[in-house]
């Protein structure tokens, strides 16, 4: 299957349709901005109350009338661009795929190495979010506002958060019960690496995060001039950079998180003499970064170069003088679980865990509600420092390809640090509402992860949607999943290849990620809840119809709360949601029928820990016979905290292939 690199098959009908979009941009562009002056933020709001000369009201009285001129004079120049615009439409294809070519501007893509399925398995990450990419009028109803200047810091955060190396922290304490093992959140940051074996001083602290500064921040520059800088030397089987901490700790396995230096025990670190990269000791902080004692490196610095991590473990033993200034910083995100949620649930698997960030060694992303042009452009040229393919603007316009007219694309985004060998897209056509207005459907996607040793490709499945939105719609949304599944079924059997002349593919994974926009705990979301999509994919959050994992939150956040200053951050926020009544105060519960609709006070007897709609999928048919597919950590993420709201999830599977698996 050819991927399609440009939204039109020729340079002829690109031009035009530049052209028609440019006569109607100046129209859209007016008629944005004069709704989004009546449209205020709860951010704005209180600005606006500190302002004893209302001077916002002046500039909006001065300016509407401005506005209303100028968008009566671009409606014919709109008029003729909308009849030129609509009929090319029908030439246009379902997406556009961007391969970036100059990989040495990709921290992530240059240090992948084929996996040849030989020894040890592979795990893959994905990621999953709801980005709120609409236009800045129509965002502003979902409080949040600037577009333009959150699609680059939400691209900036999440490959900043993926590009970290890879940790694994364990608590050697029986008698721990308060901590959870901390899993891919957190960060290390060496500071040279001429000694072989050094021993340091380590305590676990909770991960922290950079603030939201839009284009302003004064990071961007000096952490872009080191993006270049990535080395080789990752091993191609097993767990990429990952560096697995142990500590041997006192008591009783209680951690302050106000105190994270008092921790009984030290780290001793074996690392190899290997160079860094030139510049790698160079610090990059944002204008609110306070250095600490102890503190070399945060989110923004490259000094934390991933490729410079070996296997770390920790165990008693004094401290080295002479090396104490080649410290290492653990920062670890800890999800705290009482005594009686681990009793209960003994028989998981896998971590889990509230983070500050996104998942280190990030294989695949899928984003949904990227509607806006402008930003989805924006996000893609910060996600490309980190991802090396990447297909966005799907969807259809007009009325080629759907029922009803759509005015804006699905708003789905996929990138990948793996090749992409082919990708369909399908537009539900049962779309009700203002939801029909957009071209709502799947996007499919097959990527080659790695081969075999007699040349059999190994591939993954992916597949990212967005369903119905509007309350009450439970049958539209069955109607969307059962579409969902066949079209899956038929794109896999359209791309499969078991002739002669290409040798069989070995399926590794098949998930599917994206905002189901139903929940696992309301009750008026039954339907939906018992779709048959559940008996053949796994959800690691559920237990069954109706009822989460205890350790499982809710993914949408109360959009009167996003500015508030207890969660207006990524460490802010994750605080807030590892207790109990933290979630009840930020977070959107499932409706009741004996409880009003406001947010505040009435989440005591709700059940559950909040609407969680946004999925994470994985399936074990289909799959390579003699593998195994298990989840190994899942993890609820914060650090898009203030640019969305919504909450980000990332799964993280293990394939097993049976050989010389420990």
């Amino acid at each position: 299957m050819v991927l399609y690199t440009s939204p039109f098959p020729n340079s002829f009908l690109s031009v035009l349709h530049s052209l028609s979009w440019g006569l109607i941009f100046p129209c859209y562009w007016l008629a944005d901005r004069l709704v989004a002056s009546f449209v205020p933020t709860t951010y704005e709001k209180r600005q606006r109350a500190d302002d004893p000369c209302y001077f916002h009201a002046l500039c909006i009285i001065i300016t509407t009338p401005i506005y209303l001129a100028l968008l009566v004079a671009s409606l014919p120049f709109a008029l003729i661009g909308f009849l030129l615009w609509s009929p090319l439409q029908s030439a246009r294809r379902p997406y556009v795929y961007s391969r970036l070519e100059d990989k040495t501007h990709a921290s992530g893509a240059t240090l992948l190495t084929e996996w040849k399925a030989a020894g040890n398995g592979k795990s893959f990450c994905f990621g999953s979010a709801n980005v709120c990419l609409l236009p800045d009028s129509l965002a502003r109803f979902n409080n949040v506002f600037n577009t333009q200047a959150r699609a680059k810091e939400i691209g900036r955060r999440i490959r900043n958060g993926a590009s970290r190396p890879q940790i694994k922290i364990y608590i050697d304490s029986p008698t721990n019960t308060s901590i959870s093992a901390a899993s891919f959140s957190s960060l290390v940051s060496p500071q040279g690496g001429d000694n072989a074996n050094r021993t340091v001083n380590a305590g676990i602290k909770r991960t922290t995060s950079m603030e939201y500064k839009g284009d302003n921040s004064g990071s961007n520059n000096s952490e872009e001039s080191q993006e270049d800088k990535a080395g080789a030397g990752e091993s191609n089987e097993g767990e990429e950079n990952t560096c697995i901490v142990r500590i041997n700790g006192e008591d009783n396995g209680h951690m302050s998180d106000t105190e994270p230096d008092t921790v009984n025990g030290h780290a001793h670190a074996s690392c190899p003499a290997e160079p860094s990269p030139e510049g790698d000791t160079e610090i990059s902080k944002t204008p609110n970064h306070k250095q600490k004692e102890g503190d070399s490196g945060s989110l923004d610095s490259y000094s934390a170069s991933r490729e410079s991590l070996v296997k770390v473990r920790v165990g008693d033993g004094t401290v080295d003088q002479s090396t104490v200034n080649n410290k290492l910083l653990y920062k670890a995100s800890i999800m705290k679980k009482t005594s009686v949620r681990k009793k209960k649930h003994t028989d998981e698997t896998f971590d889990h865990e509230i983070s500050a960030f996104f998942p280190a060694n990030l294989d695949f992303l899928c984003l949904q509600e990227v509607f806006d042009k402008r930003a989805a452009e924006k996000l893609k040229e910060q996600l490309h420092h980190y991802f090396e393919y990447i297909v966005y603007d799907v969807g259809v316009y007009s009325c080629h390809g759907c029922c009803s007219f759509k005015f804006v694309n699905s708003g789905l985004l996929f990138a990948s640090r793996y090749p992409v060998m082919d990708a369909a897209y399908h537009c539900y056509p049962n779309g009700r509402g203002t939801d029909s207005l957009a071209s709502k459907g799947a996007l499919f996607l097959k990527v080659q992860v790695g081969s075999t040793p007699q040349d059999q490709r190994i591939v993954g499945y992916v597949s990212c949607t967005h369903l119905q939105a509007i309350a009450g719609d439970t049958t539209v949304r069955c109607e969307q999943l059962d579409m969902l599944q066949d079209w899956l079924s038929e794109f896999r059997k359209s791309t499969s290849s078991s002739s002669t002349a290409n040798p069989e593919e070995l399926v590794a994974f098949d998930v599917i990620c994206g905002d189901l926009n139903f929940d696992n705990c309301s009750s008026e979301d039954k339907l939906e809840q018992q779709h048959s999509l559940f008996t053949h994919y796994k959800d690691p959050c559920r237990i069954g119809p109706g009822e989460d994992k205890p350790w499982a939150i809710g993914t949408l956040l109360d959009p009167e709360g996003l500015y508030d200053e207890e969660v207006c951050t990524p460490d802010n926020l994750q605080k807030v949601l590892e207790s109990e009544e933290g979630r009840k105060g930020y977070l959107v519960y499932p409706t009741s029928k004996n409880h009003s609709s406001s947010q505040k006070g009435r989440k005591a007897s709700l059940k559950g820990n909040g609407r969680r709609i946004d999925y994470m999928l994985y399936t074990e048919e289909g799959l390579y016979l003699e593998w195994k597919v298990e989840v190994e950590e899942f993890s609820f993420i914060t650090q898009l905290a203030g640019l969305t709201d919504h909450l980000p999830v990332a799964m993280r599977l293990m394939v097993s292939t049976g050989e010389d698996d420990p």
